[in-house]
């Protein structure tokens, strides 16, 4: 399969936030877009592009969505993202400004696995498995609304229900676990 490159300011952005260096050689192409578009329903991971962490494009796609075989390089943590939130994950990447006028939705169903977790405060932790609010989930959505709209919602990720993650940064957003049985969220 030919992969083609993804938009200069899209790989930027994706290698910037996932601030790690390579993803393990070795895994097919097949493997990685089978893997990344187990992140959400087939509604919208069947005709999303997918992208992998060094920006390449694996499958182009048709819908505006955008699935990922890995959160960090590696991690084995897919993800599938609208137009909005992947802007958010772009200033994120840069370290830059981001507000939105509406929601913005990523699918992770399959979760996190141990040890991929993060900081709930800041996406910049320098050692976010050590963070003292570090928190991993398993299958869950993100939804990143006006900040307005977060007023209320808790940023305690232990009551098994929504939370707020990076809550004083431009990029919060509310956690949503959804598992049934299985992996919750586990937190220091």
């Amino acid at each position: 399969m030919k992969a083609e490159k993804f938009t200069k300011s899209a790989l930027t952005a994706t290698c910037a936030f996932v601030l790690c260096a390579n993803v393990a050689a070795g895994e097919s192409v097949e493997d990685k877009i089978a893997r990344a578009m187990s992140a959400a329903p087939p509604a919208v991971s069947g005709d999303a592009t997918v992208v992998d962490s060094d920006g390449t494009v694996l499958k182009k796609g048709g819908n505006g969505w955008t699935c990922m075989p890995d959160t960090m390089p590696g991690d084995k943590a897919p993800m599938c993202n609208d137009e909005t939130w992947m802007k958010m994950m772009m200033a994120v990447g840069s370290q830059g400004e981001f507000q939105t006028d509406r929601i913005g939705i990523s699918y992770m169903l399959n979760g996190e696995p141990s040890g991929a977790g993060v900081s709930n405060s800041s996406p910049y932790h320098p050692d976010p498995r050590n963070a003292e609010d570090y928190v991993e989930t398993g299958p869950h959505l993100m939804i990143v609304v006006p900040k307005e709209m977060l007023e209320g919602l808790t940023r305690d990720p232990g009551t098994g229900g929504p939370y707020v993650m990076w809550g004083d940064t431009p990029y919060a957003h509310i956690m949503i676990p959804v598992s049934m049985d299985g992996k919750g969220v586990v937190t220091k």
